[in-house]
């Protein structure tokens, strides 16, 4: 059930109003806050009270923002903030679907709950945030809805399988949501980023070999080389939704896994089968239960590790994270 706002509540919003789901913290936070510098009345949404809260009352200070709990998983709740956000702010302009979770772990150590996670979080959710808004936005015959995908949802990349079967998922959604709605008025816009420096290695959660797993994906989520910084992603993604592009791809690595995939699909296959090789095997009688990124973080023995991902740790102290 999705709790009553905070923030400003039973007022009809004077700026354009956007809804951000998954804007607590992350780079749903920092697009909630670049589109309330851009003169937008921000409802930030996500399932944990307390965080939203906190992230209220940062973005408070820079212009209009609202507080709902809301669940992407569920569609009667979505609906409800919806219905809700429609009749006391005013006509939903913008809305964005950044929710996500992330499992990091070999394929040998999946349960099923996990794939339900992460497509009920992934899929589901950007489908029941869209076709919830849709018939609003139709009606009015304007409207930008984005989705964040990912560079996962194009190439397939080890230890993150359930993820990448729920990114593909949501690109299929996005991109065909897209055409669908050509000569309406109403865009659709598939947000396609690479790693970026968001800090969310510490609530992304890790299988098998927690400490090992953490060890390779936390630095690559925090070096310059392989992630960008995500203030100016959240930037472009920003700039794209209300441009009303179709898609955009935020980083040169996602650019060119792209493209290789799409001149060698076969061989960017096996190129990805030899990466998961290099990576930590199985443990050898069975998996623990997978834990959180700061959970993992305790068990790892390198300081190397800590030293590659200070600048995505710090990204976690601005973010929310």
């Amino acid at each position: 059930m999705t709790e009553h706002p905070t923030g400003t509540d039973s007022l009809t919003a004077t700026s354009p109003v956007a809804v951000v789901l998954g804007a607590s913290r992350g780079l749903g936070f920092l697009v909630a806050r670049e589109l309330v510098d851009r003169g937008h009345h921000v409802v930030v949404a996500a399932r944990d009270r307390s965080e939203v809260d906190e992230a209220v009352a940062e973005l408070s200070r820079r212009g209009d923002v609202t507080g709902e709990t809301c669940d992407v998983r569920d569609r009667h709740d979505v609906g409800e903030l919806v219905g809700r956000v429609e009749h006391t702010l005013g006509p939903i302009e913008v809305l964005l679907t950044v929710a996500g979770i992330i499992q990091v772990a070999p394929a040998a150590t999946l349960v099923l709950h996990e794939f339900e996670d992460a497509i009920d979080t992934m899929a589901w959710g950007p489908i029941n945030a869209a076709m919830t808004v849709l018939p609003h936005m139709r009606r009015r015959g304007r409207g930008r809805i984005g989705t964040v995908t990912s560079i996962g949802g194009m190439v397939s990349p080890p230890h993150l399988l359930p993820y990448a079967t729920a990114k593909f998922a949501a690109v299929g959604f996005s991109d065909g949501l897209a055409s669908a709605l050509s000569g309406t008025g109403v865009t659709a816009t598939t947000v396609v980023p690479g790693l970026m420096r968001t800090g969310g290695h510490e609530h992304a959660r890790f299988g098998g070999d927690a400490a090992a797993e953490y060890s390779w994906f936390a630095p690559a989520a925090s070096l310059p080389l392989l992630s960008v910084d995500a203030d100016r992603a959240a930037r472009r993604i920003v700039d794209a939704v209300l441009a009303g592009r179709p898609m955009v791809v935020l980083t040169p690595l996602a650019w060119l896994g792209i493209r290789v995939r799409g001149l060698a699909p076969g061989m960017t296959t096996r190129l990805m089968g030899l990466a998961g090789r290099l990576l930590p095997a199985p443990p050898q009688r069975g998996g623990a239960r997978t834990v959180e990124g700061v959970d993992a973080r305790r068990r790892v023995g390198s300081r190397v590790v800590h030293v590659l991902s200070r600048l995505g740790d710090a990204a976690a102290r601005r973010n929310h994270e």
